[in-house]
């Protein structure tokens, strides 16, 4: 089970590597950028060895469903990191009864809409170098438009404190596409209580 959800997570992010570039400069470039980014994701998830989709999922796919492009859903996130030694450990539930151990690296301070929100970052457990962030977070959507366990976003570690949020990269875990991933699930300090309607959503049909 770990070995599935140290895949998914590697998989995502060889792919956010791969399209993520320089930032944009503007709306329209960065309209594009996420664009190009869903695409790309699309393509692994229809063709890839690597996409998580069943086979008769596959069969019938034809891309995933996501919230309109909305710039006033990337905004900067100031981290401030935990200096303790040793490194910060917790335990995140997951999809399954499994626990998943991982670094609390540190919080992400942000401003949405004029309100004043706060994420948790984490790392994987072994972890020397800490190359990307990972920020499991529930919002208002959860259970209604988006997937109950949470979304997740991959941040690009900088060397300065200032972080480039933005919402119209989250995304689902694999678990919503097959049970066999094992998924974290975003801790209680996590779960925002504004919505965030950005990103990847669920199917208008379903629910979760």
């Amino acid at each position: 089970m770990r070995r599935a959800l140290i895949f998914a997570l590697t998989a995502v992010a060889a792919l956010a590597a791969c399209t993520s570039g320089p930032q944009p400069t503007d709306d329209l470039s960065h309209d594009r950028d996420i664009a190009a980014w869903r695409a790309s994701k699309d393509a692994m998830f229809r063709s890839s060895s690597d996409s998580p989709l069943l086979p008769e999922a596959r069969a019938v796919f034809t891309g995933l469903p996501y919230y309109p492009i909305d710039s006033a859903y990337q905004m900067p996130a100031v981290l401030q990191e935990n200096r303790t030694a040793p490194k910060l450990m917790i335990e995140l539930q997951t999809s399954s009864s499994e626990m998943r151990r991982m670094q609390r690296v540190g919080t992400l301070s942000f401003t949405l809409k004029g309100t004043t929100l706060s994420l948790t970052a984490f790392a994987d457990e072994d972890a020397q170098v800490i190359t990307r962030l990972f920020v499991p977070f529930g919002d208002l959507t959860s259970t209604t438009e988006t997937y109950r366990g949470g979304r997740y976003l991959d941040l690009d570690r900088t060397s300065t404190t200032i972080y480039d949020l933005d919402f119209n990269r989250a995304y689902h875990p694999f678990c919503v596409y097959n049970p066999s991933y094992v998924c974290p699930v975003p801790p209680p300090e996590n779960r925002l209580t504004v919505s965030i309607q950005a990103g990847e959503r669920l199917p208008t049909t379903a629910s979760r």
